[in-house]
């Protein structure tokens, strides 16, 4: 495969507002962070800017006269509504964003849908994503608000491609071309950015055949030419095919921000910590320079993925789905960084006081001779809790079968909120009072919730996600 091959076809096919630092926050979590301390993390660490895929009034409230801009979320499922009618999006403006400017909300940008033309969604939003963007586009400008704030729609990479040629080639998706052309001149005739999510650790782990130092910003990797323009990383690469698509759309003015880019610490091989460091203090070093990429010549606006770690994210793409967080699931940090990219890393604010459930872990009993016997629940416990520890290089990939079938029990019962009834597994469990974590393998307390107020539940469909990883482990 050509070296364009390993770079477009993988890293595309998946895939005046402040300077600043931006990071997204999700909240596919059984037990989220209580607002109050995000909007600590995000000031103690100088983070100014913050992405979320929902607006709910309660958890954006947290965020008024903050002096943090805020990109409000809207999800897909509600896409068909605000397209159809424009009193849903007028009602949408008033309630979600109206309501928390006046209150003192810095709002800069309402993200419609996300990655809604992903290829794996079979076009199942094509017909309301762009009239949903005008209607809600329409309802601020009716609002007042339309020359502060400006809606745009954060799009998966592989909404434009440029086959196994360099970035000069680069066009958008043929099957949604039109549409696509439709939506950038939009987004040209109102002055908002396109917003595009860009994933180097995707390019390196879905391709084996990915040179590896190509995802980074070292130097290290051999250079590539395209009609004169030198390469020597992915994010260049992947950025400017974007950049070429916008000017054969004749929207080459249209200013890019990068929606989500990240690296995440586990559950796949080139999900380590390591790997993480060395992207990230990277990315900030180049960053740092406000050169942006050889055809985008100028300081780029950026959204780190992720805040936290999730554990109710959709493993379907991969384990690592639930491990992109630059801070771990009770906002502790992971590992240092410097995001002045000066070259001087440290560690970053974690999450403040927070509450932890009590000091309590479900392990399989001691007694408990035939492992074979406990296979099964250690199944249930994986399929509706979080195993993706257990695998790859990770830290709790080391623990012997006794020990993963506890870790899995002890994940199950802290996602369960310690429930009593959640330590049983057909008596092969049993809690305890000391920590059984072992080695490096940290094996978690559950933090305090606020997901009955944020509404995060677990869903049905995600129950199958883990079949697979059961094997791995027995």
């Amino acid at each position: 495969m050509s070296t364009w091959a390993a770079v477009v076809v993988v890293a595309v096919q998946l895939v005046a507002h402040v300077e600043g630092i931006g990071v997204n926050w999700g909240t596919q979590t059984t037990q989220p962070l209580n607002p109050s301390y995000i909007v600590q993390m995000l000031k103690d660490n100088n983070i100014n800017k913050v992405k979320l895929f929902d607006s709910d009034h309660w958890t954006v409230s947290f965020f008024a006269k903050t002096d943090i801009e805020v990109m409000l979320g809207i999800p897909n499922n509600q896409l068909e509504s605000l397209a159809e009618d424009y009193d849903n999006a007028k009602d949408w403006v008033k309630e979600n964003l109206t309501k928390a400017y006046n209150e003192g909300v810095k709002i800069g940008y309402v993200a419609v849908a996300n990655e809604p033309f992903l290829t794996a969604y079979n076009g199942s939003n094509i017909k309301t994503t762009f009239p949903a963007l005008k209607n809600i586009q329409r309802a601020i400008n009716e609002a007042g608000l339309g020359d502060k704030i400006k809606a745009t729609i954060p799009q998966n990479a592989d909404v434009y491609e440029s086959g196994t040629a360099g970035p000069s080639a680069g066009n958008f998706r043929s099957d949604i071309r039109q549409l696509m052309i439709q939506i950038v001149q939009f987004l040209r005739d109102n002055d908002a950015p396109f917003v595009v999510n860009i994933y180097p650790f995707l390019s390196l782990s879905l391709n084996p055949d990915f040179p590896i130092e190509f995802a980074f910003f070292d130097g290290g990797a051999k250079p590539v030419q395209d009609k004169g323009t030198t390469y020597t990383n992915v994010l260049d690469a992947n950025l400017d095919t974007l950049v070429w698509s916008l000017k054969k759309a004749n929207a080459e003015k249209v200013p890019i921000i990068i929606g989500e880019i990240g690296w995440p610490t586990d559950g796949d091989n080139s999900a380590t910590v390591d790997l993480a460091k060395k992207f990230y203090n990277g990315f900030f070093k180049k960053m740092a320079t406000k050169k942006g990429t050889p055809k985008y010549p100028k300081d780029i606006e950026y959204y780190l993925f992720s805040l936290t770690d999730e554990n109710q994210k959709s493993v379907a793409p991969g384990e690592f789905e639930r491990h992109w967080g630059v801070f771990q699931y009770d906002g502790q940090p992971k590992f240092p960084i410097d995001v002045t990219g000066g070259g001087n890393p440290k560690m970053p604010v974690g999450a403040k006081n927070v509450k932890y459930l009590e000091s309590k872990w479900c392990v399989l009993d001691s007694e408990v001779t035939d492992l074979d016997k406990v296979q099964s629940s250690v199944e249930y416990a994986c399929n509706r809790g979080d195993c993706t520890t257990l695998t790859h290089k990770s830290a709790c990939s080391k623990l012997d079968r006794a020990g993963k079938a506890s870790y899995a029990f002890n994940m199950y019962f802290q996602m369960n909120s310690q429930d009593v009834e959640s330590c049983d597994f057909d008596g092969f469990a049993r809690i305890v009072e000391q920590n059984a974590s072992t080695g490096d393998c940290l094996f978690p307390i559950e933090i305090e919730s606020v997901g009955w107020r944020l509404g995060v539940h677990i869903t049905s469909a995600l129950l199958p996600l883990l079949f697979a990883l059961f094997f791995l482990f027995f």
